[in-house]
């Protein structure tokens, strides 16, 4: 009789034996390293990688570097066969087996075409076809008069020989999806091995063998908006700027292949997730004076962004939206806000990027568009997937992030762009008073290894308040790559970038120059990185920091005491002509990079400042929460004193000065950041 007992012993034991199957089909993915090169060890750009999954027929593919470097990236675990194949190179192949949550490393020599060896090579094929093809004609001869003394007389054998390809034609590679099995796990690569001739038969006749017609790949129909550009073979020099891997670069994603691409659209993702640590340990957890550190103590995402660029028929356009901490936090920064009506952050606090435009093909490229587009002054990029380091110093962190308007790039070769912008005012949704803003870049990328890009701003009246006060500012930086060893398992590369940024405000009462007293409203700055990969880029530790000299404040980071922005501003930190802000900080970044599409990191930051901005164990928020009115100081009981001057707070909170509540500001902050950060 069959018990229940039974029934569940034997559901259990088809569960386990059926496990190994279950695991097997889930494992982990595998990946593919290596570098192609020449005989010499030097590196070839451009060469086409297939990876050809024997069991599955699948096949995915790369494109090799400028430094010969490739990745294949997401194989599932098992034997391919790996070709290389370049215009001007003999091919060269290896079959071996990709074990499961392994980064497999090869080499791929690529034997130059027209060489002694080749032509040889080239040389043999020819007799031996010739040969063949007297061997085929004799052999023909012969099956036709043996066929013809065994058929009747009135019969004549009309059957002609079987078609055969031309020996040269049978030895070229073919499509990999129909290339056979093979055992070997040999990882070391080697050219192709040529067929070896029959043993020729008793009397001196050769078994001549019809080589097979190679099988045409499956032919998948893809609409033509929806299929992949193909990747062009060696250096382009007409694409600004693809002649060379700038990967490298600070303020640049790292990443060289796209998850998927098409002719129409190529898709962006981006999340950014932080934890941080203040050691001056506010009780309200916040963090001042930055636009990458909000918060301490706590994990949090600071940007969640999809979207993309579209492109067809010349029209292009992007589009990437962004929450997260970065949807809040940048909009404060903006007083623009406060011109007039309709609600401008709530129209664009979920968008970082969106403009539309137009392609003319006129020398190596010019671009209009128009949009909100982010800004590149202080060479750090707004997405910290991109940087060296993830706090940057004051000159990026206290610069623009976005701009609103028309810019027009020209790329008169394919090493420099000329870029004017015709905007609504310095990192503004709207424009402030009468004049818009006006600026542009110049950046020049003669070499690999060398970056030179010049951001200039002038024009706008970019005060809240103050209709007749003109912004001028330049901002230059170069990157210098200075080591170069990608396929070294120890220090692979090395590079630094420098950045000096100078300014001022004048008119309406306000000066560049002169003593703070005489209404000074200036901006003096620079930061200086230097920037280590190791083990083949796995690893890469950045050293620098900056310095500040803003005398009026006006490009100092308000702190957010009791919720204040830019549109409010606070009493407790007011930002005056001729008030000074002299701050300097460094720091120390540690990333681990085990794909190109993910970054895990850790950082050490200390900043300083010569006033009280830092918060402190007392944090900067009221007893009780904001009070809704930023612009006033707030009585220590709770609640506004409805006035921004002390005097009058003192009275209305009913206590004197120990009555009015004051926010728990430092002159220095030390902290201590991990986070993980992914980019598809």
């Amino acid at each position: 009789m069959i018990t229940q007992k039974t029934i569940l012993k034997c559901l259990l034991a088809s569960i386990l034996i059926g496990l190994p199957a279950w695991a097997g089909d889930n494992s982990a993915l595998a990946s593919l390293r290596g570098t192609a090169h020449s005989p010499e060890g030097i590196p070839i750009p451009g060469v086409r990688i297939f990876a050809h999954h024997v069991e599955d027929n699948r096949d995915t593919t790369s494109t090799s570097g400028t430094d010969g470097s490739f990745t294949v990236e997401g194989l599932k675990p098992g034997q391919y066969q790996i070709y290389a194949g370049k215009a001007g190179f003999v091919s060269s192949s290896i079959t071996l087996q990709l074990p499961p949550l392994e980064t497999t490393n090869i080499d791929l020599p690529l034997q130059p075409a027209g060489t002694s060896a080749e032509s040889a090579l080239l040389k043999a094929l020819e007799s031996m076809q010739k040969r063949m093809d007297q061997l085929e004609a004799e052999l023909h001869q012969l099956k036709s008069q043996t066929q013809a003394s065994a058929l009747p007389a009135h019969e004549t054998n009309t059957q002609e020989s079987p078609a055969r390809l031309p020996l040269v034609a049978s030895l070229t590679r073919p499509p990999v999806n129909s290339l056979p099995p093979s055992t070997s796990s040999v990882a070391k690569a080697e050219p192709f091995n040529l067929p070896t001739p029959e043993p020729q038969q008793p009397g001196g006749k050769a078994a001549v063998a019809t080589p097979p017609t190679p099988v045409a790949p499956p032919q998948h129909i893809i609409p033509d908006a929806l299929q992949a550009p193909e990747a062009a073979a060696g250096v382009d020099n007409q694409t600004p700027f693809a002649y060379g891997d700038f990967s490298w670069l600070n303020g640049s994603a790292r990443t060289k292949d796209t998850v998927l691409d098409t002719k129409f659209f190529t898709p962006e993702a981006r999340f950014d997730t932080h934890y941080m640590e203040d050691f001056n340990q506010p009780v309200d957890h916040t963090i001042v004076g930055s636009t990458e550190s909000f918060r301490s103590g706590e994990v949090q995402l600071e940007q969640i962004s999809v979207g993309g660029d579209f492109h067809w028929q010349n029209v292009r356009g992007r589009v990437l939206f962004m929450n997260g901490l970065f949807a809040v936090t940048t909009p404060r920064n903006d007083a623009s806000a406060g011109v007039g009506q309709w609600d401008l952050r709530g129209a664009y606090r979920y968008v970082s990027e969106a403009y539309g435009g137009y392609h003319f093909n006129v020398n190596h490229g010019l671009n209009v568009d128009a949009g909100i587009f982010v800004s590149y002054i202080g060479l750090f990029s707004y997405y910290n997937f991109d940087n060296w380091a993830y706090q940057p110093s004051y000159v990026s962190s206290n610069t623009p992030w976005f701009f609103n308007g028309v810019r027009v790039q020209w790329f008169p070769t394919n090493k420099l762009k000329i870029e004017p912008w015709f905007i609504n005012g310095w990192q503004s949704y709207a424009k402030y008073n009468g004049h818009p803003g006006v600026g542009g870049q110049l950046l020049w990328m003669p070499k690999e290894w060398f970056k030179l890009v010049a951001n200039q701003y002038g024009l706008g009246q970019d005060n809240l308040g103050l209709p007749r006060t003109e912004r001028i500012h330049t901002d230059d930086s170069i990157e210098v790559r200075y080591y170069n060893k990608p396929a070294s398992l120890g220090l692979s590369k090395m590079a630094f970038s420098l950045t000096g940024d100078a300014g001022c405000q004048y008119g309406g009462g306000i000066q560049c120059l002169g003593a703070p007293s005489k209404n000074k409203s200036s901006f003096v700055g620079w930061m200086l990185y230097n920037r280590m990969w190791f083990h083949k880029d796995l690893l890469g530790l950045t050293l620098g920091g900056g310095y500040m000299n803003n005398y009026g404040r006006y490009l100092t980071l308000l702190p957010p005491i009791n919720g204040a922005d830019a549109v409010s501003g606070t009493p407790y930190f007011t930002e005056n002509p001729g008030q000074k802000a002299h701050m300097w900080d460094s720091t120390v970044t540690l990333q681990y990079m085990p794909r190109q599409y993910i970054t895990w990191f850790a950082e050490v930051g200390y900043r300083h400042s010569d006033v009280p901005y830092f918060a402190g164990r007392g944090g900067v928020t009221p007893p009780g929460g904001n009070t809704g009115s930023p612009q006033y100081y707030t009585c220590s009981a709770g609640g506004s004193a409805g006035t921004a001057v002390l005097a009058a707070a003192e009275a209305a909170c009913g206590g004197g000065l120990s009555s009015v509540w004051f926010p728990d500001l430092r002159r220095s902050e030390a902290k201590l950041s991990f986070g993980l950060l992914v980019k598809f």
